[in-house]
């Protein structure tokens, strides 16, 4: 019979037993990534993604002979693309060589996938964490439950981006085979402008530009289309192609997205259309078609797509402080466009609209929008202004330009549009880090933010008793 003693002992060492051994550290990081926030995983992989392309852009094959490549503009570069904006430090048709396009291309495609992705998964993760009930209606107004799986979402995110970047493609080439480029040229520039041009990222092979293509129906048309779809964001893409015959039935965010985006570019288009008019520099010189048709190219590029067919710098002061409302308003959510989207604009809009009538909540298609939305718009907003507040503040300390110029860049970079009067490529090094850092901000900023503010809510036991302070 074994004493007391003896079993704890036995206890003590188990015999035949060994010690469990540690896992690997690359399986500790991938069960690490597995359960981190979304949020996380954006700040991760978009971080990832700029340091590797950027060290792509540092080798010697990626810069064409007799140019030289910095750290500081391979970084801007790779940003830049990363981040769909557009904003270059360096002509890109001549400083990079066939291979850094290609880099650049494949950084822009890469982007906008994983833009769309991170969106999307934001979207979920607010989903999950609403209650049951606000889950079911949520489900039966935007059919949401349905992208639950993340593999259903990749896939129709890139079925839809394919689509529309190969119409783009195949609606380019031709056209740049008649214009007197090689057959090889113009299958890569029609690649180039149908990926750039649906991602929202502005960057332009060639190096005469867009300028060139002013007049141009048969570039304008197709770009400007696919800048426009880019910027609307996939789960309108899908509403309005699996309901085109009802509309009726359309979700209030389709419906928001579309009747805002029609708002903006009617006020663009006949906002430039007046006040470049008669200006000899942008469309004074022109007939009136091109006039029609430059209008309204300039009215969808803030809106991310970064493309210019007149010189920026040579608009009006009005338009350019026009423009500058367009890039911060921005696009769509869920899409490649930048900006504090155009359903938070709208939201804003109508929580306004609903004080001014006394009304204590903001409806809109028949629908009431909860209070913590209008409250992440609001937030959203908050974080926009003061970061771009800073960063002018910034460049006005490091730059000689004046406050007009310096604004326009800034928000060219947060709203990731890519237009620019043309100091970005003579900025100093410590200015160029500014507009890095508002490009990388203004990519994740206000989606990561708006994502946070929407699982952050808490429910508290105890309320404390209202009190109202004096406002206005």
């Amino acid at each position: 019979m074994s004493t007391p003693g003896r079993r704890a002992d036995q206890r003590r060492r188990p015999l035949g037993r060994r010690v469990p051994e540690r896992p690997p550290q690359w399986r500790v990081l991938l069960h690490s990534l597995t359960r981190a926030t979304p949020a996380r995983i954006a700040l991760g992989v978009f971080t990832l993604l700029i340091g590797a392309f950027t060290a792509l852009l540092m080798l010697p094959a990626a810069t064409a002979p007799g140019e030289t490549t910095t750290l500081t503009d391979a970084l801007f570069t790779a940003v830049s693309a990363i981040c769909v904006t557009g904003l270059v430090t360096v002509e890109t048709g001549v400083h990079w060589s066939t291979f850094g396009l290609v880099v650049i291309l494949v950084a822009i495609k890469l982007g906008g996938l994983g833009l769309m992705t991170v969106a999307s998964l934001l979207s979920l993760s607010v989903m999950h964490r609403l209650g049951l009930a606000q889950r079911v209606i949520t489900a039966q107004e935007t059919r949401a439950e349905r992208l639950a799986e993340v593999g259903g979402v990749l896939r129709v995110i890139l079925i839809t981006s394919t689509v529309f970047e190969l119409m783009t493609f195949v609606a380019l080439t031709p056209y740049m085979v008649v214009t007197e480029h090689g057959m090889l040229e113009s299958l890569f520039l029609g690649l180039f402008y149908a990926v750039s041009a649906f991602n929202n990222a502005g960057f332009v092979p060639e190096a005469a530009g867009t300028v060139q293509y002013v007049a141009d129906p048969f570039f304008t048309i197709p770009i400007g289309l696919a800048v426009l779809v880019g910027s609307l964001g996939f789960p309108v893409i899908l509403v309005v192609v699996k309901r085109l015959r009802t509309p009726r039935k359309w979700s209030v965010h389709a419906k928001l997205t579309l009747s805002t985006t029609a708002g903006l570019f009617l006020v663009g288009f006949l906002g430039f259309l007046a006040l470049e008019w008669a200006n000899p520099a942008t469309f004074g010189d022109r007939t009136w078609p091109t006039k029609v048709l430059g209008a309204a190219f300039a009215a969808v590029m803030p809106r991310s797509g970064g493309f210019s067919t007149i010189d920026v710098g040579q608009m009006t002061a009005e338009s350019r402080l026009l423009t500058d409302l367009l890039m911060f308003i921005g696009g769509g959510s869920g899409s490649t466009a930048g900006g504090i989207r155009v359903t938070t604009f709208a939201l804003l809009m109508l929580a306004i609209w609903a004080e001014i009538r006394g009304n204590p909540d903001v409806e809109v298609f028949g629908r009431r929008i909860p209070h913590e939305t209008i409250r992440q718009a609001i937030g959203v907003l908050v974080m926009s202004v003061s970061v771009v507040f800073l960063a002018t503040f910034l460049m006005l300390r490091l730059t000689p330009y004046t406050l007009d110029q310096t604004l326009f860049e800034v928000l060219s970079a947060y709203g990731t549009v890519g237009l620019s009067t043309g100091i970005t490529t003579a900025l100093p090094t410590e200015a160029k880090w500014v507009l890095i850092v508002c490009m990388y901000v203004g990519r994740l900023g206000p989606m990561t933010l708006g994502a946070a503010l929407a699982v952050r809510t808490r429910v508290r036991m105890i309320q404390l008793p209202y009190e109202r302070p004096i406002v206005g």
